[in-house]
């Protein structure tokens, strides 16, 4: 078994905040999910799963089990310290150390959030659904109810399929610019009546509308990257990669 192949945010968050992306390398699965599939919903072994979650844990040294999320495509986000495990819902914040948010993908975008001081973590799912409907500004606002300012807040967008890559029909098109006539930047004409979506673009956008600068991240492509990246658009029947983040809890001075 090779080792698992994590990406780390390039961000100016504090040392404390720890946070992660998974790929597909390093697990304990078989095809079509080889081999670090970490969804429990998508048809693989439940024993090579929870295997691969325990490599995750061993490898990263998690305090405890991420607060895996039953995700809907929805706008609903949980206090992760409070929410019950596969609470239905799209996104999780915490200010409490030792608490993992984490979300899971195969082509949709997942963001991480922190603020300036550490205080407020947070991590959302945003596939075309939910980034039209307002998943990111739903989970900014929680932030902000928690006391972290939008403008105080850092963001990540992780590993998702690239602008290159996803052709999507007018109906899409048409959910963005209902709410956001300014949203057509992140649209390309494609194949005829087929537009190409630039999720993080559209993403940088609505994190601006909702007072959020510091957009870091937005250089992979899962659609185009087999050997590294789950992709449902791409193979259908796959697994699923992780993206996580956490406050790490105090050491007791000795």
């Amino acid at each position: 078994m090779t080792a698992l192949d994590l990406i780390r945010p390039d961000w100016a968050a504090p040392v404390h905040v720890r946070a992660v992306a998974t790929t597909r390398t390093g697990g304990a699965s078989r095809l079509p999910w080889a081999s670090l599939n970490l969804g429990d919903h998508v048809g693989d072994d439940p024993l090579a799963v929870a295997r691969n979650r325990g490599l995750l844990r061993d490898a990263l040294g998690l305090p405890r089990e991420p607060v895996w999320l039953k995700q809907v495509h929805g706008t609903a986000v949980v206090d992760a310290a409070v929410a019950g495990d596969r609470a239905a819902a799209d996104a999780s914040w915490t200010t409490s150390p030792g608490i993992v948010c984490a979300v899971l993908t195969a082509d949709c975008l997942p963001v991480l959030f922190c603020n300036r001081m550490g205080t407020h973590v947070a991590a959302a799912h945003a596939g075309w659904r939910g980034l039209a409907a307002g998943v990111l500004e739903s989970t900014v606002a929680w932030l902000a109810a928690a006391g972290a300012r939008p403008e105080s807040l850092l963001a990540w967008l992780g590993p998702a399929i690239g602008p290159e890559s996803y052709e999507v029909g007018g109906e899409v098109r048409e959910a963005f610019l209902r709410s956001d006539p300014s949203a057509e930047a992140a649209f390309r004409p494609g194949r005829p009546d087929r537009w190409l979506l630039d999720l993080y673009g559209a993403a940088r956008h609505r994190l601006r509308r909702a007072g959020v600068m510091a957009v870091s991240g937005g250089d992979y492509c899962t659609l185009a990257d087999p050997d590294r990246f789950f992709s449902h658009r791409r193979d259908g029947v796959t697994g699923r990669q992780a993206t996580l983040i956490w406050l790490e809890e105090k050491v007791p001075d000795t």
